[in-house]
Parts: structure tokens; sequence; C-alpha cells
């Protein structure tokens, strides 16, 4: 998902009631184009992370970087 997943207040709340348990950024942004289109749709790259929640889990989430 992307990076700002982790903004807003609402979102805020959603992660104290269910925080996930580790997040990867990934170092490198990433160009998308619907369909791999390039050529057609022109567009920014985004930052995107990788969010892992493990039932039950209540501690803080551990945030390292891949790639």
């Amino acid at each position: 998902m992307k990076l700002t997943f982790l903004e807003g207040q609402k979102r805020k709340q959603f992660f104290l009631k269910y925080p996930p348990k580790r997040i990867y950024v990934f170092s490198k942004r990433i160009t998308c184009a619907m369909n791999g289109e390039f050529e057609e749709y022109s567009s920014s790259a985004i930052a995107y992370a990788w969010y892992i929640w493990e039932k039950g889990y209540k501690g803080k989430p551990t945030i390292d970087w891949i790639n």
C-alpha cells in the first residue's frame, strides 16, 4: 500500500486499535501505469510500504527498509 496510508486522524485510531507488527518501506519509489501503458499515462513515482499485521499483536510496529 502507499506509504501515505500511515497518515490521518482516522488512520491513527485504526493503527492504535489494530497495530501492524511490521512495516517495510520500499527505499525505491515505484512508477505505475494502468495496464502497463507507461507511454499513455504519465505518472510520478510513488512511495510504497509493506504492512504486516499479526492477529492479536498489541505492541509497537517494527519499521525497516527493503530494496
